[in-house]
């Protein structure tokens, strides 16, 4: 019964990926079927089926199924997003039960290592509407570099910002996070998407880039949950410790804190 209903989501979401044309016209259907996933991922029933049932399985099904669904919902968040930019900037804002969900959690991402005033932020998979970065911002007025590979998603992201946080410290611009190399020596936050599919690959590259004294907070997903999100891995111990991990029971991802490893004397 579970795995027949995530083969509906698969194919739901393949249809509004492939059929996305720019405009707003499908956006309530596409909403509708992003709520019910969340839903779906959050209910704490499905949770203990996966766990006692499919988790373990381990077979080739699970994993393609899980792989589809990740890479299929992740571009659907994507095109939500530009529908609610779309929507803001003509007037019409909806909200939705998704984006409630992540901005109910923006404020424990860090844990004890608090964002200030001095702190400078980079977000790794901005998207078309910054409300992470806007939030941080309004919140502590930390200066804010929002990166996002689709440039669509970044001039729908800037027109966003012109309306509601032109007076913030926030840039928003497009390309690899690896190509900021000053931002990222400057940086004392970094802020994964935890549908940024070459998070820990970035994470590995940027150990040169970054400072000492750098966090990074991972958004990420495990279990089921990671139907929705890409997982936790682990990661070369030399360079990157795990400092903490937060676990959301009500968020559709948890957060893992990194710390750069203390050199060797």
């Amino acid at each position: 019964m579970l795995l027949s209903t995530l083969y509906e989501f698969a194919a739901k979401f393949r249809k509004m990926a492939d059929e996305f044309d720019g405009t707003t016209g499908r956006s309530l259907e596409l909403t509708d079927i992003i709520d019910d996933y969340t839903g779906f991922i959050m209910n704490p029933r499905n949770q203990e089926i996966w766990e006692e049932k499919i988790g373990p399985l381990d077979s080739k099904e699970v994993m393609r199924l899980t792989a589809e669904l990740r890479e299929v919902s992740a571009k659907c968040v994507s095109i939500m997003e530009k529908y609610r930019a779309l929507h803001f900037l003509n007037g019409s804002e909806e909200r939705t039960e998704y984006f409630a969900n992540i901005e109910s959690g923006i404020e424990r991402e860090f844990g004890s290592f608090e964002v200030g005033s001095e702190s400078r932020v980079v977000m790794v998979g901005a998207g078309a509407f910054p409300m992470t970065p806007m939030l941080i911002s309004r919140r502590t007025n930390a200066e804010v570099l929002g990166i996002d590979i689709d440039e669509e998603a970044v001039i729908l992201s800037n027109k966003v910002l012109s309306k509601l946080g032109h007076h913030l410290p926030i840039r928003l611009l497009t390309g690899s996070v690896i190509q900021y190399e000053t931002e990222l020596k400057q940086a004392t936050h970094i802020i994964f998407s935890s549908t940024v599919a070459e998070k820990y690959n970035l994470l590995d590259l940027m150990y040169p880039l970054t400072g000492q004294q750098v966090v990074v907070a991972m958004r990420y997903g495990d279990r089921l949950k990671s139907l929705f999100n890409y997982p936790m891995k682990a990661v070369d111990e030399t360079k990157w410790k795990l400092a903490e991990q937060i676990q959301c029971s009500d968020q559709v991802f948890d957060v893992a804190l990194y710390r750069k490893a203390q050199p060797a004397i």
